[in-house]
């Protein structure tokens, strides 16, 4: 994404629309882009820097952590905002600050049943299979049986 300065006039530049996946490299750590990057942007020039303020939203497909089934989940920036000082180019690339805060807000533990519209079937704990007799076995039974 790629902003030339003369295209922003003095009372700013609003931006909306799509771009291509800004992390298609991390589909071989199971994060799989299955849309556009949608963002929404207002730029402006002030005291020789250049601002962006906005929101980005980047849907993917992640893998669940306990139960390892893929789940589709919106990775929303809400609050995309950059400060840049101009000392070079007239044309600035906002593709690096996007994948930042893009990667920056990707979940480090992705649970399928964290957004409540879908129940894991790993979050369900598993009781221990039951005794003949009804009781369980002493916790130190293995170090009972140990020999020295």
């Amino acid at each position: 994404m790629k902003i030339h300065l003369r295209h922003i006039q003095a009372d700013g530049l609003h931006l909306e629309g799509e771009e291509e996946c800004p992390i298609p490299e991390l589909a071989a750590e199971g994060v799989i882009c299955t849309g556009p990057l949608r963002y929404s942007l207002d730029l402006g020039i002030s005291e020789g820097a250049l601002w962006v303020t906005g929101t980005l939203v980047q849907p993917v497909e992640l893998k669940c952590v306990r139960c390892l089934e893929p789940f589709r989940f919106d990775i929303e920036v809400h609050a995309f905002s950059i400060h840049h000082q101009l000392t070079g180019p007239e044309l600035i690339d906002l593709a690096p600050y996007v994948r930042e805060d893009v990667l920056l807000n990707l979940p480090a533990h992705p649970h399928c049943d964290r957004e409540g519209g879908r129940k894991c079937p790993a979050a369900t704990p598993v009781a221990p299979p039951a005794e003949s007799d009804g009781k369980r076995p002493p916790d130190w039974s293995a170090l009972d049986k140990l020999k020295l």
